[in-house]
This record gives C-alpha cells, structure tokens and sequence, in this order.
C-alpha cells in the first residue's frame, strides 16, 4: 500500500489497514490522547486515541523524518528506515 492511498481512505479504514498491517513501535501522550505509532512498510502510521471518550480522534500516515522526533527517545527504528 503507497501512502497516498492510505491517506485518501476515511478514518476507520485507515484504522483498520493499521491494525491488519502494521507494526506496533511506540506510544505517547500528548494533548489528552494516546498516539500510537506503527510501520506500515514504506511509511509510518500514527493513531490519535482520546481515552476518555474511547475514540480513535484521527489516522494519519507519514513518511517525514520530522513528524518520528517525538518518538525518537521511545523506540530503536533504524531497522526499518
């Protein structure tokens, strides 16, 4: 799957290709959610999850070196970029 087209797709499909595809490196809380970041082969996937209302608030898919800063001091990724 290319990134644009993971991109193009509505929020709990893009959910659900990260779930079936993806591989779960880290997570972190920022701004009263949960971002839960996955490989998803050429790109990465981030999933925005606010606990108190049990909803995914947003999917979104990235090949940006910036957009893995906040992850940097969370996971090994030199395998996979």
């Amino acid at each position: 799957m290319e990134l644009g087209d993971f991109n193009r797709a509505t929020n709990p499909q893009r959910a659900a290709l990260v779930w079936q595809r993806g591989t779960f490196l880290a997570d972190r809380v920022s701004g009263g959610c949960t971002l839960c970041l996955y490989h998803m082969g050429p790109f990465f996937a981030e999933i925005w999850y606010r606990v108190v209302d049990n909803e995914i608030q947003g999917v979104r898919g990235f090949k940006s070196v910036t957009c893995l800063e906040p992850y940097w001091n969370l996971v090994d990724i030199s395998d996979i970029t």
